[in-house]
């Protein structure tokens, strides 16, 4: 009688490649929507600093001339979840303000103006998670020594009393989002 000795099989069962399979989709599953969150924060930023940016200009404007500088929408055109170049709109009276932006922007920039020039409020939209709606921010500076606001053009859905806050409420001379639901993600 003659014994055949098994042979030595290598590779991997349907169970293990299976399990590895699903391994690979829980870390996805996870993974996707956290991606998706630093994509919309790094979107978000850009917007906070550019608002402090166009207020510290419009103040050094204010500290020169005694009034501030109202600014078309731009860069021109439909918001959306793309940078675009810095053309169009309002350009030149941004300019006179002595602000431009590095580069591209995701973001529409406009100012509007508030007891004749004596405040302003800057908003800012674009679509930042491609769901086809328009996250609203705003910078709101009332006239000195009032509660004098004037709304935004562009970022409509911004308060005169100032932008959002969770837990203080309303704020002033603040760039932030327009309302609780706006600069947050599907995901």
């Amino acid at each position: 009688m003659q014994y055949f000795a098994p042979r030595n099989r290598s590779g991997f069962t349907l169970i293990e490649l299976m399990i590895v399979v699903a391994i690979i989709g829980i870390l996805a599953a996870i993974a996707v929507p956290n991606f998706m969150q630093f994509q919309l924060r790094s979107k978000v930023a850009e917007v906070r600093v550019n608002m402090k940016a166009i207020a510290t200009a419009q103040h050094s404007y204010f500290a020169n001339s005694g009034i501030y500088v109202a600014a078309a929408a731009t860069p021109a055109g439909a918001a959306g979840t793309n940078k675009r170049p810095w053309v169009g709109g309002g350009v030149a009276a941004f300019n006179v303000m002595g602000w431009s932006p590095e580069g591209n922007v995701f973001f529409t920039y406009q100012t509007d103006l508030a007891g004749g020039g004596a405040g302003f409020t800057t908003g800012a939209v674009a679509d930042l998670n491609g769901n086809g709606t328009l996250s609203e921010f705003g910078y709101i500076h009332p006239v000195a020594g009032t509660a004098i606001t004037v709304g935004s053009g562009l970022a409509t859905t911004c308060n005169p009393a100032g932008t959002f806050h969770p837990t203080l409420g309303f704020e002033l001379d603040v760039p932030g989002p327009c309302t609780a639901f706006d600069g947050f993600s599907e995901f």
